[in-house]
């Protein structure tokens, strides 16, 4: 089985979201023996979305040439690393209330008409399978509803964009006032330490009914 562990921090090894993100993936391979595909955003950014892409993504399959599937295969190699993962674990700092750069680009990528989702009269429908994910955010400031905490758009945004293309398992874990100083890091850190027993604890039960429906499908 693959875990997808997607890092989008530029600040590397200075970075809470991908500390945090590392111990969980490190806890589910000893757990499960998940075998690790890692794509870092801040290493390898993927490119921008521009014409061509559009052009190519938005013509239909039957009608697409050479150049439209060269334009799409930095999309499908992220797509099918996607399809591959039983399990995602998703690290990332808030930016401006919402996600990175980066991340922006790699969502546009993936999320995809007639590929990762298709539209009806009833609204979007997912094309992928559900499996479980995790994300991991990282603020500076502290999150929530009244001032002085800032709004987090990350979550919900990000929450809304993988069930459009039918991951809705999604749990989260927010590491916020990391600008605050040293007792505030120690406070986030401990409080997302605390939370990875319940979340591995979930991704393992998750990835073992998938594994018997496997099982239970290949024996039809």
């Amino acid at each position: 089985m693959t875990l997808l562990h997607i890092s989008a921090s530029p600040r590397e090894a200075l970075s809470h979201s991908r500390k945090i993100g590392q111990m969980l993936v490190d806890r589910l391979c000893a757990e499960t023996g998940l075998e690790v595909t890692r794509r870092d955003l801040a290493q390898t950014p993927p490119p921008w979305p521009d014409g061509r892409f559009a052009e190519a993504s938005l013509c239909p399959d039957d009608q697409r040439t050479k150049r439209h599937r060269r334009d799409l295969e930095i999309s499908e190699s992220l797509i099918a690393e996607l399809e591959a993962a039983d399990a995602l674990v998703i690290d990332s700092p808030m930016h401006n209330f919402t996600v990175p750069a980066t991340f922006k680009a790699w969502i546009d990528l993936v999320v995809r008409p007639n590929r990762t989702f298709r539209g009806t009269p009833a609204g979007k429908v997912g094309l992928l399978a559900d499996r479980p994910v995790v994300l991991v955010m990282a603020s500076g400031g502290p999150v929530g509803e009244a001032p002085p905490a800032q709004t987090d758009f990350l979550t919900p945004y990000l929450r809304y964009v993988l069930a459009t293309i039918g991951l809705r398992d999604l749990s989260t874990i927010c590491l916020d006032s990391l600008r605050r100083g040293p007792d505030a890091v120690d406070r986030a850190e401990t409080a997302a330490m605390a939370r990875i027993d319940g979340i591995a604890a979930h991704v393992r039960d998750r990835l073992d009914r998938q594994a018997l429906a496997a099982k239970a499908s290949a024996a039809t």
